[in-house]
């Protein structure tokens, strides 16, 4: 069974940073894609970031380019989501996620390819 453990949200004002941290283990963590995704209260969970296995390829929502960064270490099992610039409007529970196939060439950004999440951490940014 693959387990996720999402760390680093909290409080902070608006213009400032946080770097989540997600943690797997359970399989061969090195092998599958994975992702961030976010939940405002009221809303669709939406995507944010996805790094592919070899951490060669990336993808970002409009709204978080050039403010958020996605990167792994295979070593540690850890993807991490470094925000920088945050916005109020970056308010949301954030989640990561792990692609049910091993080696995808492509980058997906619908919650529906991901198939182990999370259990989500709280991001506050106040104005």
């Amino acid at each position: 069974q693959v387990q996720l453990v999402e760390s680093g949200g909290g409080l902070v004002q608006a213009g400032g940073s946080l770097r989540l941290s997600c943690a797997a283990s359970g399989r061969t963590f090195r092998n599958y894609n994975m992702g961030w995704f976010r939940q405002a209260p009221g809303k669709e969970r939406e995507f944010v970031a996805a790094i592919s296995w070899s951490g060669g390829r990336i993808n970002y929502f409009d709204s978080v380019k050039g403010r958020f960064t996605i990167s792994r270490d295979n070593a540690k099992n850890t993807v991490y989501l470094q925000m920088n610039g945050l916005k109020p409007e970056d308010t949301a529970v954030y989640y990561c996620a792990a692609d049910s196939l091993a080696f995808r060439n492509v980058l997906y950004i619908t919650t529906t390819r991901y198939e182990y999440w999370g259990q989500g951490t709280q991001v506050t940014v106040s104005s």
